[in-house]
C-alpha cells in the first residue's frame, strides 16, 4: 500500500490561518478514502522518512522560519526518491516572489513590481517615480503571512526608513504600487490537479490592508464571472503543471485579473467555503498517486 506523509509543523497560534481545522478536516476525508496517510511534521528529527512512499505539504506554514533546514529537509526528501505534492522543482521555485517576474516577463498581468536585492538601500523618491504614484507597499520576497510589509508614502517613510533598511541587509524586498482595488478584496481561485475547484473573496477590515483574519479580514464565498476564472486558469497551466493544488490570489483591476501570489508551497485551501471542495481534492490526489509494484 502506498504510504502518505501528510506535512505539518509545530502548530503554533501564529500561523493559525482561521478558525476552520482545514488540516485536520482533510486529513480525516483521506482516511475515510482509505488511504494509507499520516500526519507528520516536517522538521521532526524523529520521523523516518524512508517509510513513505508520497509526502504532501499541507501546512509546514513555518518553513521561512527555518529556510535553509526546509532546503535541507527537501533535499533529503528527493534523495529518497520520495514523491513530493507539488513537485520539488516548483516548491523551489515558488519559494521566492522573485518568481512574480518570470510570469510578468511570459506575458501574463501581474501587479508592477521592482526587486530590491539584499543588500540595496531604500530610495522612495526614485520608487515613487518608477511607479508614478504617490503610496508603495514593500514586503520580503522570502515570507509569509504579510510579515514584514509596509505601506509607505512620503509621510510615514522616515518612520519606517531605518528599520526596512537593517532588513534590506538581510533579505531580498519586492516593491508594488498599493492598489486601491484590494479595499474591493482580493480574490483567491484554488484549482486540483490543474482543473478550478472554487474561489472565495478575501476583504480586509475597514481601514486595513491586509486581508489575513487575524488582521481582522474576512472570507466572502462568491461567485465571480467565467472570465476571471479563465484568466486564473491561465497561470496555473503555464506555471503550476503537475501540482496537486495551486492558488491564485489576485486583484481585478480596470476588468482584468492581476496576479498577486500564486501560491504552491502551503496555501490554506478553504475547502470549508464548497461542499465538493474536499471530494476535489481526493480525485486530483488519486491521479497523482504512483503506481507500486505488488509486493510494495
Amino acid at each position: 500500500m502506498i504510504k502518505i506523509a501528510y506535512v505539518s509543523y509545530h502548530i503554533q497560534e501564529i500561523y493559525t490561518s482561521t478558525t476552520e481545522d482545514e488540516e485536520l478536516t482533510l486529513l480525516n476525508f483521506l482516511l475515510n478514502k482509505g488511504l494509507s496517510i499520516e500526519r507528520v511534521i516536517w522538521n521532526d528529527p524523529l520521523v523516518d522518512w524512508g517509510n513513505y512512499n508520497l509526502a504532501i505539504l499541507k501546512s509546514p506554514w513555518d518553513y521561512t522560519d527555518h529556510l535553509a533546514d526546509f532546503k535541507q529537509w527537501l533535499n533529503h526528501l528527493e534523495s529518497l526518491s520520495i514523491q513530493l505534492l507539488n513537485p520539488y522543482d516548483k516548491v523551489r521555485w515558488n519559494m521566492d516572489k522573485h518568481y512574480l517576474q518570470e510570469i510578468a516577463d511570459a506575458g501574463l498581468p501581474v501587479i508592477s513590481s521592482i526587486f530590491l536585492e539584499k543588500g540595496s538601500v531604500l530610495d522612495l523618491g526614485s520608487l515613487m517615480t518608477s511607479f508614478k504614484v504617490d503610496k508603495l507597499i514593500i514586503k520580503p520576497c522570502i515570507s509569509a503571512g504579510a510579515r514584514d510589509t509596509y505601506i509607505l508614502t512620503a509621510e510615514n517613510f522616515a518612520a519606517h526608513q531605518e528599520q526596512i533598511n537593517a532588513l534590506l541587509k538581510e533579505n531580498a524586498f519586492i516593491v508594488q504600487p498599493f492598489m486601491k482595488e484590494i479595499f474591493e478584496g482580493e480574490w483567491s481561485f484554488l484549482f486540483f490537479n490543474g482543473v478550478y475547484s472554487h474561489c472565495l473573496l478575501k476583504v480586509p477590515k475597514d481601514g486595513e490592508f491586509r486581508v489575513q483574519h487575524y488582521y481582522g479580514g474576512s472570507v466572502n464565498v462568491r461567485e465571480t464571472a467565467d472570465q476571471y476564472i479563465q484568466e486564473a486558469s491561465a497561470y496555473v497551466k503555464q506555471f503550476a503543471e503537475g501540482c496537486l493544488y495551486a492558488r491564485v490570489d489576485g486583484l481585478v483591476v480596470n476588468g482584468k485579473l492581476n496576479l498577486m501570489e500564486l501560491e504552491l508551497i502551503e496555501p490554506y485551501l478553504f475547502l470549508n467555503t464548497h461542499e465538493e471542495s474536499l471530494e476535489n481534492y481526493y480525485q486530483a490526489l488519486l491521479a497523482h498517486l504512483p503506481v507500486l509494484a505488488p509486493d510494495s
